[in-house]
């Protein structure tokens, strides 16, 4: 007899890292075949994107639309390629076979930090930083006592 238990989902995030693209649709294809994001939703006409959302298949995801016109009245008018991010992966060694495989300027090589994660840095070809890594932060701490 074997277990039939589904493997845990990630929780759903609460955080969204967001950020702006020149050519949104060739991002997200980008950020699909290099680094191994999951595209999940894009709604937009033409080459434009309104919204976009990738989920990393670890947990979390980020959320990108295309620029606009610098004269055009935007309330959130991100600069494209000003983006930095740390994504967590348990197999940094595979995530960067792939983006090498696809053609990703590579920054920082895999290495060990002084704090113990596995670690390498890529730039993606609208110019934001990704660091890929198993560093999954310090334990929040416990709250006190109520009372």
């Amino acid at each position: 007899m074997t277990d039939q238990t589904p493997a845990p989902q990630p929780p759903a995030p609460q955080v969204w890292p967001s950020l702006r693209a020149t050519d949104a649709r060739a991002l997200i294809r980008f950020l699909v075949d290099a680094f191994g994001f999951e595209e999940v939703v894009v709604y937009g006409e033409g080459e434009q994107v309104h919204h976009a959302q990738l989920a990393w298949p670890e947990g979390g995801g980020l959320m990108l639309g295309s620029a606009r016109p610098e004269d055009e009245d935007d309330k959130w008018p991100l600069r494209p390629g000003h983006f930095g991010a740390y994504v967590v992966t348990a197999d940094p060694d595979a995530v960067h076979a792939r983006a090498t495989a696809a053609g990703a300027d590579i920054i920082t090589g895999l290495h060990m930090t002084d704090y113990g994660s596995r670690d390498f840095a890529a730039r993606d070809p609208e110019g934001n930083h990704w660091s890929f890594g198993t560093y999954r932060g310090e334990p929040r701490p416990t709250p006190p006592p109520a009372g």
